[in-house]
């Protein structure tokens, strides 16, 4: 008897191979452990045991030689020692910039943006009449050739001035962008991983800037006791320390990363979960995590004075939800007359991305 079978649709499954499969989820567990590529494989085979991944035909072992003959991973002959590949770390980013940006387009949560439009590089989908000194490329045939047919008939067609339509741009500003990150011990204090989002937001920002803007600029910094720039490579093996926060000490070398930049746009992105606790004092440490100190927050807001003045917005990412804490956030924020959002982990790329977006487009005077 014939018939037909019908089962749940799999989008993600589609025309993927256990490789594919396999290697998603690698490149996801290597985020989690700072790019231990032994400990990532020990959660993949706990995660196959319990949900059987590979088959007969195509083992794990299958799976670690492809990730070795495709240039994932690389092993050390003298020690036996395995690490990934630029391959992998570049497949780390994208992974987090598909995996924020597609959220960000399909949520579209209630931001109200206004974006202007100019002369551009970003297709805009409004168009408008024909102006004197309007440029042949922005001109939209499709709704010229449209308005023609309508105003003047086929069979006797013609194209006026009154016809053309143009396709509006938004202009895209040159931007140079610290993004500091706080790798305090309360990044993973009270069971809640706080660390792995913050990578994966300033991967996925990476790549977007280097892939999409590639005539801005980034700077990492991130910051516990000290502060220290981190390159782009560097982002899956970020680890918190046993630091206390110095906010100061990333404000400082964020400002001063930017006055080496030339773009005339500067903007500082911080995210950080918790309060400002230590300051360098010639070469001693000042510490204090038993509320917020005076000494401490002062230098924080009079340094957000100064990057007012510089015209360098500060735009805070808060994870966390302490009342007094958003106070003074708040009060960080009216000195520098920037941006606070008080974001969950959840939704911290899509803050961050938006932010980031409209920050891009301005009006072309």
């Amino acid at each position: 008897m014939k018939g037909f079978k019908f089962s749940g649709f799999r989008p993600d499954e589609q025309g993927k191979t256990t490789f594919d499969t396999l290697l998603k989820l690698f490149l996801e567990l290597l985020t989690y452990t700072s790019g231990d590529v032994g400990e990532a494989l020990q959660w993949l085979n706990q995660l196959d045991r319990q949900y059987e991944l590979t088959s007969e035909e195509y083992g794990m072992g299958d799976f670690i030689e492809d990730l070795k003959a495709k240039g994932y991973i690389d092993e050390d002959p003298a020690n036996g020692n395995i690490k990934i590949t630029p391959k992998t770390e570049q497949g780390i980013r994208k992974k987090s910039l598909e995996e924020i940006f597609g959220k960000l387009k399909k949520t579209r949560q209630g931001n109200h943006n206004s974006f202007k439009t100019g002369a551009g590089d970003e297709v805009s989908p409004d168009t408008r009449p024909f102006q004197f000194g309007d440029m042949l490329e922005q001109i939209d045939f499709t709704e010229s050739i449209r308005n023609a047919q309508i105003n003047h008939g086929v069979e006797s067609f013609q194209m006026r001035e009154d016809d053309l339509q143009i396709r509006e741009t938004d202009f895209k500003t040159q931007t140079s962008t610290v993004l500091m990150i706080d790798i305090s011990h309360s990044m993973i204090l009270y069971g809640e991983d706080r660390i792995t989002p913050a990578k994966k937001v300033a991967m996925a920002l990476s790549e977007l800037i280097t892939t999409r803007y590639p005539k801005d600029t980034l700077d990492i910094v991130v910051f516990g006791n000290d502060a220290w720039p981190v390159e782009i490579k560097d982002l899956p093996y970020l680890q918190v320390g046993p630091y206390h926060t110095n906010t100061v000490a990333g404000l400082e070398l964020a400002m001063d990363l930017l006055r080496r930049r030339r773009n005339p746009n500067k903007q500082i992105f911080m995210i950080t979960d918790g309060k400002p606790t230590c300051l360098k004092v010639g070469r001693r440490y000042y510490k204090n995590s038993f509320g917020l100190d005076r000494k401490i927050t002062t230098r924080c807001l009079n340094l957000a004075a100064q990057c007012k003045k510089l015209k360098i917005p500060i735009t805070t990412f808060m994870i966390a939800s302490d009342p007094y804490l958003q106070r003074f956030v708040n009060e960080f924020t009216e000195t520098n007359q920037g941006k606070a959002f008080f974001a969950s982990l959840d939704h911290l790329g899509a803050f961050l991305f938006k932010d980031f977006e409209s920050g891009k487009r301005s009006i072309l005077k």
